[in-house]
This record gives structure tokens, sequence and C-alpha cells, in this order.
């Protein structure tokens, strides 16, 4: 296969994952492990977390929102509590990757999101935009109105690259986000473990 672009979701890939924030939080306050995760998971295009990503509501609707539906389970977590998880750490081998990559290949990034706010820092993305300035082309749900899995953000990042769904290899840490690239005709690949992805794309490209 004649690949022309790498295309990388950005938390949990090229950061950390915010799981492992949400799993602590959850230890440090007696609650059940993957609780945020299962609030999130539940009505997944319509829930709290799935407006605030496209941008429907603002911080305090989101807080609103999201207590609600931990009220619901039986537990006090506010949406606030929550964005302020979401910051991870960059994961310095796959932004050395990303240079790496980026003489002979187009580079793109589909990340979901939340947008900025003047009162609360939190989208994650502030501190890594250096990092982001490396690809060619960076789509964000909160601005674009669409999240993954929604196969047109896939498509809208192919047209703006100029390539073929083909011709990407994509990168995810959530499989949900995988099957629909995988179904349009991208090559896609789980990111676990950094370096076991970074050799993955590795074999694919056909390069040492």
């Amino acid at each position: 296969m004649n690949y022309k672009a790498v295309i990388w979701d950005f938390g949990g890939v090229i950061t950390s994952s915010p799981f492992e924030a949400f799993n602590k939080f959850e230890l440090d306050n007696n609650l059940p492990k993957d609780i945020i995760r299962t609030i999130n998971s539940e009505n997944p295009d319509d829930n709290a977390w799935a407006k605030f990503e496209r941008n429907d509501i603002d911080i305090n609707e989101f807080d609103a929102l999201f207590s609600k539906e931990a009220d619901k389970k039986g537990f006090q977590i506010s949406g606030k509590q929550v964005v302020k998880l979401l910051t991870g750490d960059i994961r310095k081998p796959m932004v050395d990757f990303l240079l790496f990559l980026k003489e002979n290949y187009k580079l793109g990034c589909i990340t979901n999101n939340i947008q900025n706010s003047k009162d609360d820092k939190v989208n994650h993305l502030n501190q890594a935009s250096q990092v982001m300035k490396i690809f060619d082309h960076i789509i964000e749900s909160s601005k674009v109105g669409l999240r993954k899995p929604d196969p047109n953000i896939y498509y809208m990042s192919c047209d703006a690259l100029g390539v073929r769904p083909e011709e990407c290899i994509y990168l995810d840490d959530l499989g949900i986000n995988l099957k629909p690239a995988r179904k349009i005709g991208m090559t896609t690949i789980k990111v676990i473990d950094p370096n076991e992805a970074i050799n993955e794309v590795k074999k694919y490209l056909q390069i040492k």
C-alpha cells in the first residue's frame, strides 16, 4: 500500500490517556473504578460529554448535565471536576516520531475536545500548542460540531489532506473510534503502548 498520510488522535495517543487521571480521581475519592467512563459511555451520542465535545453546551451547562448523570448513578461528581482531569502528559517518543515522519508524509489530527474558556483552562490542547503545529491539518470536534465516531469527520480529514482513506493510517486509543475509520478504508492502529504503536506504523510504512 502506498500510504501518503498518517492521522492521529491526540489525547491518549500523543499524550497520556485521561482515563489514567479518571482512575486516580476515582481512587482518591472512593468512587468505583471507571465510573466516569461508564457515565460518558451511556447515551454516547447525546449525553453531556457528547454535547460538550460538539460545543453544543458551555462549561456551566456541562457541569450541570454531567452532575445530573452522575447523580442518577448515585454519585456526586461535578462536570468541572472531570474537565480538570483532561490534561495529559506529552509522550516525547510520539512527538519525535511525528517530526521524523513529517518530511515524507502528510500528518493529520482528529481530536474530540472541548472549547477553551476564559475562566477555566479546560482545553488540554493549550499545553500542547507547540506539538499541534507539527500537523498539516487538525480537526477539533468542538470547532466543527462533529465528533468521532461520526464517519464524516474522517472524510473531512482526508479531504483536507488531499488523500483517499486507503492512503491513510489512523491511530486512536479507542476501538469505537477506529471502527468507522477502518470501515471507510483506512488502516487502523489501536494505541495501547506508544512504542508498539510506533513500530506498527513503521511496519506498514516499511521503514526502520
